[in-house]
């Protein structure tokens, strides 16, 4: 029951946001913004958390973007992103374990010829996770060695994103879906069995004011909030079929004051497996605070 009801609370809210009414938009988006939406913002978080992670100083996420096209208006987009996920610890000596290393490549596609105000966009994805270390998986007692054991698995994603603008909000809303698939020979055998090899994600953008300048001809101040929600499927030891474990939540709220070029001051809740390469084991639920950068540029 509990698991159906925290999937409730996040989807009625999005379906609801989704229902307003829609209208003609002030912009026409090219490949580049539906990359930014979906790519993922480079953010550092605060030294305090209010939760069940470990103690840290930071988590920061560092993601660049190269994007490889012909022309603003191409219907075809290559985006390399070399993403690193550091934590720094509040141990002796401020310990930087195992870091997460994301290389992936991604793939948009636009099925109509020019860009409109509202448009459905196709992406595709391969990518490896690993954290480089070479060190034994288990400890002695089938424990997970999480400081030096190795963690390794390569997947690919397929889906499509959706942009809509609300006449009634004011604001640009993006809908995105894909599934993640993990081969098994593209994963390490320790984590067969433990490690979901079939996810299902779907998520929501909302960008309030992204064009509304003052008087003066400077930005206003932009609000957005990002919501994911995935299913991990598969057989994996210890989960039920309907088991909230499978279930992630993450919900971002952002504001990006106007007298700022680039950084936004963000709160995060996070609900489900750690995404921390070898620490898939932990459960969290914690709520975080921090500066991003979106990659989002209107």
């Amino acid at each position: 029951m509990k698991i159906f009801i925290i999937i409730g609370l996040l989807i009625f809210p999005l379906l609801r946001v989704a229902a307003q009414e829609q209208g003609d938009g002030p912009y026409a988006f090219d490949l580049s913004t539906f990359s930014g939406v979906n790519q993922g913002n480079s953010y550092i978080t605060m030294p305090f958390n209010i939760g069940n992670i470990a103690p840290i100083w930071f988590e920061a996420n560092v993601m660049p973007d190269f994007c490889i096209r012909k022309s603003k208006n191409a219907r075809l987009m290559g985006v390399i992103t070399p993403q690193i996920i550091i934590r720094m610890y509040q141990e002796e000596s401020f310990p930087v374990r195992t870091p997460s290393y994301i290389p992936q490549i991604t793939i948009y596609y636009a099925p109509t010829p020019e860009p409109i105000k509202e448009r459905t966009i196709l992406f595709g994805r391969i990518a490896h996770h690993s954290n480089g270390q070479e060190g034994d998986f288990y400890l002695p007692g089938q424990v997970i060695n999480l400081k030096s054991g190795d963690f390794s698995t390569n997947y690919f994603q397929a889906g499509a994103i959706r942009s809509r603008y609300s006449k009634k909000l004011d604001a640009w809303q993006f809908f995105s879906t894909h599934i993640e698939v993990h081969p098994k020979a593209w994963t390490i055998p320790e984590l067969r069995n433990q490690y979901s090899p079939l996810r299902w994600q779907v998520a929501m953008s909302v960008y309030k004011n992204p064009f509304d300048k003052k008087a003066n001809g400077h930005n206003k101040s932009q609000l957005s909030a990002i919501a994911k929600a995935t299913w991990m499927f598969g057989d994996v030891g210890g989960w039920q079929t309907f088991d909230s474990d499978r279930l992630t939540v993450d919900l971002t709220f952002n504001l990006h004051p106007g007298f700022f070029e680039e950084i936004g001051f963000f709160i995060n809740f996070y609900y489900g497996m750690d995404y921390y390469n070898i620490y898939f084991s932990e459960q969290l639920q914690v709520i975080r605070f921090g500066i991003m950068t979106e990659g989002l540029k209107f």
